[in-house]
């Protein structure tokens, strides 16, 4: 499993990395864009492990529902600042921030 897992993280990694100031992704979405469409939590796991050093902008992943870390209250802060659509309940506006790879970004 590790040569899979370790492919698996190189891919994750590669999604997250394009993914562009002001848009978001969901732990699912990366899963199915990668191949794994039933691994949602293994990426959750995945960008739990991220090497700081990096510097992936892990902060554009948030769950199924827009719900950002619970244990990272700085993530929000972040989206905020580059213009990510949050509701009244404090989840991010998936249906305007969502972002759909290959769409023109003009």
């Amino acid at each position: 499993m590790k040569p899979q897992y370790n492919q698996f993280q190189s891919d994750v990694y590669n999604v997250v990395a394009q993914i562009p100031p002001g848009r978001v992704l969901t732990y699912g979405h990366i899963a199915r864009l990668v191949g794994w469409p039933s691994h949602s939590r293994l990426v959750g796991r995945v960008m739990r492990e991220v090497p700081r050093e990096l510097a992936l902008p892990c902060h554009r992943v948030v769950n199924a529902q827009g719900r950002t870390a619970p244990t990272w209250p700085q993530q929000e802060q972040l989206l905020r600042a580059e213009g990510v659509a949050f509701a009244p309940s404090g989840r991010v506006l998936l249906i305007r921030s969502l972002w759909h790879p290959g769409e023109d970004e003009a």
